[in-house]
Order: C-alpha cells, then structure tokens, then sequence
C-alpha cells in the first residue's frame, strides 16, 4: 500500500554556531533563572528577550483584548438587549461539532442568567445539514421566535436571512470562518475575519467569538447597573472560560494571545470546579481519583483534544448534538452520568463506522487514484455517513500526504437531477500550502455550497458535477501546490542529549503549557542513540524502546507503530524527533520520550549502501575475501527459511530486506549480513525453496514452496561460483 508520500524533513529551528544568538539565550537564561535550553524554547517561538519572555509567561497577568473593538459587537448587544427587554423569544443556533456545542452552551447559560426567553437549535446533519436553512427559519416562526443568535455559523447564510425577514425574524450573526462574498443583511455580523474589522486577534474558535459577545454584554450590564465592570467580566469569565476553553481547543485553533489565557483559564477550571457533565466524562475516559498509588490527573489540552473532544464531536456527527448540550448543561451527576454513557457508547459506533469508511476510501485509492497527476484525492460513495468522512479526510491526507475531498450522496441515484440523492456532501482536509476555501472558490460553478477554514472546508455538489470538480480542483493544485508544500517539514525546537533528560528539565517544560497550535510541545532531536530493547505493547500497535546513550537508558513512547513497523531493530543506532513527558506509576515519576519520527543514522546509511555496493561487486564477478563473510552455511539458510515461513504462514508476502535481516538476526548469533541474505535468497529461487520476486530495490514479494524433501542447497550453481570468488591468497592481508 502506498504510504504517505511527502518527505519528512526534520527542520531544527536553533544549532549553536551564532553568536549573536548564543549571546541572547545566554542573557535569557540569566535573567529569567531557566535552563539555557529552556531559553532556546522561548526564542524559537518568538520571545527573543527577557521581557517578551516574562509576557508570555505571565500570561496570566495580561487583559483581554476590547471586544468593543470586533465590528458589528455594539449593535449585536442592543439588538441582545432589546430581546430580553421586551421579553422576545430568542433562539440560539448553533453548529453540530464541539465549537458550535460549547458556543451554544455557553450564550445559553448567560442569556439565562439574565433571564431571556431563550431556546436552542442544533441542526441535525445527517437529515437537515450544515447551518441555517429556510426550513429551519419557517419552524422558528412557528416558535414565535423574534430573534436568532446564530454561533459559529451564518456568515454565509444571506438567502435565509433575508427570507425570516418575511416572519418579522431578526438575526444577530456570530462566527468565525472565512468570509468569502457579500456579508448576510442582518442585524449585526461579528466576525474577526470581517475586513473592516479592526480586532488585534483574528483566530478565536466560535466560542471565542461569543464570548466576546458575552463580555460586551456584560460590560454594558454592569455599566447599566453601576456595579464593578472589572469585577463582572471577572466573574462571567470565570464561570464560562472552561466551555470556552474545550471549543477553542477541539477546533484547533492557536494556542496564543488570547486563546492562550481563555485555555489556561479553561483548564484550571475543570481541574477545580468541574461540571458535573464533564467530570463524568473525564471519569470515564481518565482515572482521576485520589489515594494511595493514584494522583489526580492534570488536565491539559491534550487530554481535551483527543480524549474529551471525540466523544462530544460523536454526538453530531452520528446522532443527534442537543445530547452533548445536555450533557455541558446538566447540574446533576446522575443526569450527567447518563449522558456520559450515551456519548461513550455514540463514539464507539463512530469509531467503528470510522474504520470501515476509512477500509473502502484506501482501497479505491489503491486501486483507482493516479498519484502522478491528481495531487487532490476527491471519492465519493452512495453510503458513508455524512459525519464520519471529515474524519477519514483527515486520516486520508495524513497517510498519503495529499489534499483529500470524501462527498457521500446518501443513496442510489434515481436519474432525477432534482432528486435529494443528488446532492452530494463534502467533507475536505487540505494541506500547509493550498489554501481549501480558495480551491473551491476557484471550483464554485460546479458547487452549491461551500465554506470554512483554510485547512477543512465543507461543500454540497450536483452528482453530475462530480467529475468537472474533480478535474477543475486538480488543475488548480497543479497551478498551486508546490513540490515544497509536498514536503513534511517537521519543526524540532533542538538536539539534546541524553543527560539533558532530567525529572527537573521535564517538569520547567511544564511552565509553557498549554500547548497546540501556535504553542507545539517541545520536540527535540537525539542523534545515534542506541537501541537497547524493542518491545510491543498494545496488542502489537504501538512500541516501547529503551534507548541508550552517554551510558544513560531512558524509556521511549512509539504510538501508532507497531510489530514490524519499525525499520529498525535491537543493536541498531537511530536519530529520533520526540517530545518529553513525565511517566507516573506507583507513585514514583520518571521522564519518558514520546517518539515523534525516527531514522536511521547517516553512519548506518552510509554503511548499508556501502553493502549494496559490495554486493553489485561480487555479483558481477568480482572477488572477496574470506573475511567478509558472504558464504552462506546451511544453518544460515535455515535460519531465513524459518524466518520466511513464519512470515508467509501469518499472511506476509511481501517483506524489504532490512526487515528480514532484523527478524533473522534477532537474539541469534552469528549476525547474517546484508550480501549473505542476498545470496540466500537468490538461493532459494533457484532451488525452488521459494518463489521469490524483487519487486523494487531490495523489497521482495516471496512464496514458501514448502517442498516434501530436504534440498541440498550444495546443488546450487549460484553458491558454487560464489565459492569460486574467493580470494584466499590475500587472507592474512585483510584489515
């Protein structure tokens, strides 16, 4: 199977060599009382003097921005106001993912508060779709709903603003994705990305920018009220900044200016006084009780990501997100356990149709994509599930390193173009280097619909019109997307050494926490370490290396990369890309890496193809030395063929010469050497031992013949003239 095509280029963002440089961290280090790798950190994300660095390490002494300074956010708050007033019914709609949930939540419980006639509406997407649609408006006007507050959604919802104008609806638009066209004619529209915008931070997830609504609120109720504004936006910040905290985090947005103050916040919140929904939640996903041989787990952006976040993105994505609603708003464990359960049990149903979109997506790439011309993967398919192909995008274009478009239609196709299984919906996951939103901008004739972010976009297309997309969305990456932007440049902070990794190293690494996007977890680099043990745990996915150099061993972390994965084996030296953390077991902490990439040494490399060579030698005729040990003995040969038949018997067929050589060698002596299997295997083709094919360099498509009787591998004529090469004469001259 094709892997990830792209390049995966370590990019180390500071060596030693410039003084200037050298003088800085040096100055950093002094002032701030941090390591000088700590300093390192600072300056490569920007903090080049004490004084940047202390900002940003005090973050938490620092002021939100005015929201009174995003555009639209005054007349949003009269038209709020006017609401509540006159006792209007209000209905906040939001988006079906987990910004849109904690956007809804949030505007809810402080729209409550002040005591609003307040419902909500989460369109459901498998049967109503993504934002607001006319039908949606003419329910409401059923409602006696008077005003609609839409969150992280709307800024293309012009047709449906003008059409509640016929029920007297008015509508206040809060988003943050791309605008692309003309702004909906409501009351007002908050969006950062407006260009008339004059907000210093542009990249708050949905929830940011309600919450910024919110401030605005509260900032003109208390002036209203002539109480403490300092002390209202303090307290509704407080009581809100979690939610917030959890929506910014799962739609990826930076982790810096003032997300990183709302996460900061957010994640202090739920470790002191969290809600009972999410402290279910936690519960069933994290050990967090506290005694003897347990500690309360820390929480932080990494456990929101991809422990907590999943299981409130299932319930939109597969049923119904008013479960997930419920289960923020809930104020009683056992309600709040109740839905726990719900959404643990929705998000293995996701993972589960996850897997099998994802089993057919790879097999028609396999078997139909033409990678040499199409850098933009488009499939379709009559019955994946709306919600799950954002996901599979997502893993599509990590595997294969390509911009990637899933569109679903939802049933067989009857030939009535006016058909509903007609229209086919998208899901898209791009890459550093082509913008999506402009990508379909550029295929917009052949769309209905489109919108979103510069890495994920969502899109509704005729099935007929399914073809020219495709066509028109590669010319516009051939145009576009550069063979740079095909390349995987992974940014790793420095190179360290195994001394470095102390308790007290892995525990200053904390001070710059959160992490995400904006703010990466420190990624370092350690050149020639040696690999000591290989072991398997998670029933053969993920591996656990203990890695020795300087003469100090340390533990390292390789998720997602399992047996016969690696490339490498025990007695091997490796350079590896990895973070740290901290391990906690009985009570007793250690620092553990966690394995980011992994290659073999420039030494090993050059030494490899060093045998390559000599191999290409001696196969053409040329002579060797006793020496160097290129005769294979009979228990050499059994030793492969043991190897191979276990291999074939487990379904493996197809296996690169450097995987052989690590299962044969392993826990065995005397080492076979690169030129010594070769000629086994060519050996054992001619012996008819096997059926063995070199598919590519070194990489061989092989079948166990496993024949009645012992062969004589002395028969071989491959063998015989092998023999004939050797040059005894010049034995004792062998260095």
């Amino acid at each position: 199977m094709r892997e990830n095509k792209r390049e995966r280029v370590w990019n180390q963002q500071f060596s030693f060599g410039d003084a200037e440089k050298e003088r800085i961290i040096q100055n950093m280090s002094r002032e701030l009382g941090v390591s000088q790798i700590f300093s390192i950190l600072l300056y490569n994300r920007g903090y080049d003097s004490p004084e940047k660095a202390k900002s940003f390490l005090h973050y938490e002494k620092n002021d939100f921005h005015d929201p009174f300074l995003i555009a639209d956010i005054e007349a949003a708050v009269d038209r709020i106001f006017c609401a509540i007033d006159n006792k209007e019914r209000i209905c906040i709609y939001g988006d079906y993912d987990v910004d849109g949930v904690t956007s809804v939540s949030v505007l809810y419980l402080y729209l409550k508060k002040l005591g609003a006639d307040v419902g909500i509406k989460i369109p459901k997407r498998e049967s109503e779709g993504y934002g607001v649609s006319c039908e949606a408006v003419s329910a409401l006007s059923n409602d006696n709903v008077k005003l609609v507050i839409t969150v992280d959604t709307g800024i293309t919802a012009n047709k449906e603003v003008e059409y509640a104008k016929n029920f007297g609806i008015d509508f206040v638009i809060t988003d943050h994705h791309e605008c692309h066209g003309e702004l909906p004619n409501a009351c007002a529209v908050v969006n950062p990305h407006r260009s008339d915008c004059q907000y210093p931070f542009k990249c708050l997830a949905g929830v940011g920018v309600i919450f910024k609504v919110i401030c605005a609120c509260e900032i003109i109720r208390c002036r209203n009220k002539g109480i403490s504004e300092y002390e209202g936006l303090k307290s509704i910040c407080w009581e809100l900044c979690d939610l917030v905290a959890i929506g910014t985090i799962a739609d990826v947005m930076p982790l810096v200016d003032e997300n990183r103050l709302i996460v900061s916040m957010g994640l202090k919140k739920i470790e002191s006084e969290c809600r009972p929904g999410l402290n279910a939640l936690i519960e069933s996903s994290y050990t967090r009780k506290n005694g003897e041989g347990s500690a309360q787990k820390k929480i932080t952006s990494g456990m929101i990501g991809y422990g907590i976040a999943p299981k409130i993105n299932a319930a939109g994505r597969i049923s119904d997100a008013a479960i997930a609603v419920e289960l923020l708003l809930a104020t009683d464990q056992e309600k709040a356990t109740r839905y726990s359960e719900i959404l643990c049990e929705i998000n293995k149903q996701r993972q589960l149709e996850e897997n099998r979109i994802a089993h057919e997506a790879y097999e028609m790439i396999e078997g139909s994509n033409d990678f040499d011309n199409d850098k933009v993967i488009v499939l379709s398919n009559n019955e994946w599930q709306q919600g799950i192909i954002g996901i599979v995008a997502s893993r599509i274009t990590e595997k294969y390193g390509l911009p990637s478009i899933l569109v679903t239609f939802s049933g067989d196709y009857d030939g009535n173009e006016e058909s509903p299984y007609d229209d086919g919906k998208g899901s898209g996951r791009s890459i550093k280097g082509m913008n999506l939103v402009e990508a379909l901008k550029d295929s917009e004739e052949f769309l209905q619909k489109y919108g979103g972010h510069e890495l994920a976009a969502g899109l509704t297309v005729k099935r007929a019109n399914l073809e020219d997309f495709r066509k028109r969305i590669n010319e516009y990456a051939e145009k576009n997307l550069s063979e740079e932007a095909l390349t995987v440049s992974i940014d790793a902070d420095c190179e360290i050494s195994m001394k470095d990794l102390t308790l007290k190293f892995a525990e200053e690494l904390q001070i710059l926490e959160p992490f995400g996007v904006g703010n990466a977890s420190p990624t370092f680099i350690m050149k020639n370490a040696y690999v000591k043990r290989i072991s398997h745990i998670g029933g053969g996915r993920h591996s656990r290396i203990l890695l020795e150099k300087d003469g100090t061993v340390l533990t390292a972390l390789y998720f997602g990369v399992g047996e016969g994965q690696l490339g490498f084996g025990e007695g091997e030296t490796i350079d590896v890309l990895f973070n740290i953390d901290i391990n906690e077991y009985k009570n007793v902490r250690s620092v553990q890496m966690i394995i980011q990439d992994i290659k073999l040494t420039a030494e090993y490399i050059t030494q490899f193809n060093k045998h390559k060579k000599r191999f290409s030698e001696i196969y053409s005729g040329g002579k060797y030395l006793p020496s160097e040990n290129v005769i294979p003995e009979r228990e050499d040969c059994a030793r492969v063929y043991k190897t191979l038949r276990y291999e074939y018997r487990n379904g493996t067929s197809v296996l690169d010469h450097k995987t052989i050589l690590k299962f044969v060698n392993h826990g065995s002596l005397p080492l076979i050497n690169y030129i010594k299997l070769k000629y086994i295997l060519k050996i054992f083709n001619e012996l008819n031992i096997c059926n063995i094919e070199e598919l590519d360099t070194d990489i061989y498509r092989f079948e166990v013949l496993f024949n009645s009787s012992k062969t004589n591998i002395e028969k071989s004529s491959i063998l015989k003239k092998l023999r004939s090469q050797c040059d005894y004469q010049h034995t004792d001259n062998l260095k």
